[in-house]
């Protein structure tokens, strides 16, 4: 019930925003293989879908459909119990651009746009539709202290509300999940 209750609170807060924030640009020279795989939460601005929700990683691989299979997986560890949400994006634009729109419920898309991406993909900064979304993604649990200070910065001058960030338990705390949710 709850993993249903999180892939549609996502769905309905992004809901046909598959826009990109005024005044920033996705990267280009994306390449979709590299970028696939396990990434892990650093930082998230906060919004319901996410609430409580420390652990919290996105798994990207192909689907048949040449767009993206999203599972996004999350632990509240006051109550010991996992999230999980399954998606599917597609990109908005040309394969090299890092705009891609995404879904967890039904036919309601929100944007999923790379504005900055480390040359080896070690690193991500991603906004949704506009600034009340923006995650810092590493592909370890954890993430250089100067590497994020960057990030964080870089984000003050495209005018995210940086103060707001919160910081994601990746730690000792984190037990293993389960085998498959979905």
């Amino acid at each position: 019930m709850r993993k249903l209750l999180y892939a549609s609170i996502a769905g309905v807060t992004l809901s046909g925003c598959t826009g990109i924030p005024k005044g920033t640009e996705a990267v280009t020279g994306f390449e979709l293989e590299r970028y696939l795989g396990q990434w892990y939460e650093i930082a998230r601005l906060d919004h319901s879908f996410e609430r409580g929700l420390d652990c919290v990683t996105a798994d990207y691989s192909l689907r048949d459909d040449e767009g993206v299979r999203v599972i996004n997986r999350g632990y509240n560890l006051e109550e010991g119990t996992w999230n999980e949400a399954e998606g599917r994006a597609y990109f908005i634009e040309d394969k090299t651009v890092g705009r891609l729109k995404v879904s967890f419920f039904g036919p309601f898309y929100g944007g999923y746009n790379i504005l900055e991406l480390d040359e080896d993909y070690a690193w991500a900064l991603v906004a949704g539709p506009n600034r009340d979304y923006l995650w810092i993604l590493s592909r370890t649990p954890q993430l250089d202290p100067q590497v994020e200070q960057r990030l964080r910065q870089r984000a003050a001058e495209l005018n995210f509300p940086v103060d707001d960030l919160i910081e994601v338990e990746q730690g000792n705390a984190c037990p293993n999940p389960p085998a498959s949710a979905t």
